[in-house]
């Protein structure tokens, strides 16, 4: 069994232990040690990172009674070694998780929301609400931790029988759990059961900031990042919005009012841009049309081959072609590394897509299907698939 010497002392940064096991890993060696300053993942808790007589643990968890340390080198069971803590992640975890208590029993307090999950990863923090709430809302609870954080409140930990723990103001009461209970308090403030590091103070968590927040399982999801982690976000936030006020020549706090401007601005563009491009196809059409051949079955062959063209404005042509009867339509096209091919029967045209398909995937080396009115494919861009293009055309007029 492996004494827990971080529960006691938060700050306690290095420590003398006994190596009590040491095997192989898949990325290096699980040891095992009698003592350990170093916290392993859970409860919602990134694990520490540290080094064991100076050879890398980037990992430790923790299985029944052993922590394991996830360790760069190997030791002789029984020997000596010094457990040292990096105490930049140990500090970062805690100002999350000592924050997290704290923005919890604000929720808790202001709105009757309980806290039903608590999720820390690398830069993002969550934590899981069971009842809807607002913005304004997220607003308040976070001035209402701040303050806290600000008063520097002294963080305890005890450990209690279950059996005294019922006249506690405990935010959230588990009657399953039993035995001795580590509690964490924070004073005038959120008390509940943890196995997480904690600062002594509210004070070293520095800062709370709500960063986003979203419906959930009938809930609210709360994203929040606390002390260097907010102060880094904050910084990466602020370089967004000015280097957008800059490109859009405006003040940062109109940069919302200038984006939505530059949408209806781009939506206009849009909309003359394809009123041009239908009148460009429209005449395009009728050219094609007008010195199209015929097929056996007196139908038009309209064969359209475009290059560094896009599957829009061919799916757009096929609509324009397949609007005048009579029409057997094809439209192959260039674009990056592919040559692309469509074809498509109008009222009362006679011929057979599915049949075209087939010669297009012969001639062009490539793969493609459909129906007899429609059909399509594509294949690997050649120098030569305009010549390929003539040679499918002159097929569908015999087909």
């Amino acid at each position: 069994m492996t004494e827990k010497l971080y529960e006691r002392d938060s700050n306690l940064k290095i420590c003398e232990a006994t190596v009590l096991e040491c095997e192989p890993a898949p990325k290096g060696f699980a040891v095992v040690l009698d003592r350990t300053v170093l916290f392993p993942e859970g409860g919602g808790q990134l694990s520490d990172t540290g080094a064991i007589n100076g050879a890398l643990v980037d990992h430790v968890r923790e299985t029944k009674e052993k922590i394991i340390h996830n360790c760069a080198a190997e030791f002789p069971v029984g020997s000596k070694v010094t457990v040292q803590l990096n105490w930049t992640d140990r500090l970062d975890h805690m100002q999350q998780h000592c924050g997290e208590h704290l923005l919890s029993f604000a929720f808790f307090k202001l709105f009757g929301a309980n806290n039903v999950g608590f999720h820390m990863n690398e830069r993002l923090v969550t934590i899981d609400l069971d009842k809807e709430v607002t913005l304004e809302e997220a607003f308040q609870a976070e001035d209402f931790a701040n303050r806290q954080v600000w008063e520097d409140l002294p963080v305890t930990v005890s450990y209690l029988p279950h059996t005294e723990v019922a006249d506690l103001p405990m935010r959230k009461k588990n009657d399953k759990l039993t035995g001795i209970l580590r509690i964490v308090a924070v004073k005038d403030g959120d008390v509940c059961t943890c196995c997480g590091t904690h600062p002594t103070s509210t004070g070293v968590v520095g800062l709370i900031k709500v960063t986003k927040i979203e419906k959930h399982k009938g809930g609210t999801r709360v994203e929040f990042l606390c002390g260097r982690w907010a102060l880094e976000d904050a910084r990466k936030k602020m370089r967004y919005i000015q280097e957008a006020g800059n490109m859009l020549s405006t003040k940062e706090e109109r940069v919302c009012e200038a984006i939505e401007r530059m949408e209806g601005e781009i939506a206009g563009l849009k909309e003359k841009l394809r009123a041009a491009v239908k009148t460009i196809q429209e005449d395009k059409m009728k050219k094609i049309l007008a010195a199209a051949p015929v097929n056996a079955g007196g139908s038009k062959i309209a064969a359209v081959v475009e290059d560094d063209y896009d599957a829009q404005s061919a799916k757009a042509m096929m609509q324009q072609l397949m609007s005048v009867p009579n029409v057997v339509a094809a439209i192959i096209y260039h674009s990056g590394e592919r040559v692309n091919y469509m074809f498509g029967l109008s009222e009362n045209a006679v011929g057979d897509c599915k049949k075209i398909v087939t010669a297009a995937n012969e001639i062009f080396g490539g793969r493609g299907g459909g129906k007899k009115d429609s059909a399509q494919g594509g294949a690997p861009y050649g120098a030569d698939w305009k010549e390929k293009a003539k040679k499918l055309a002159a097929f569908m007029k015999e087909a």
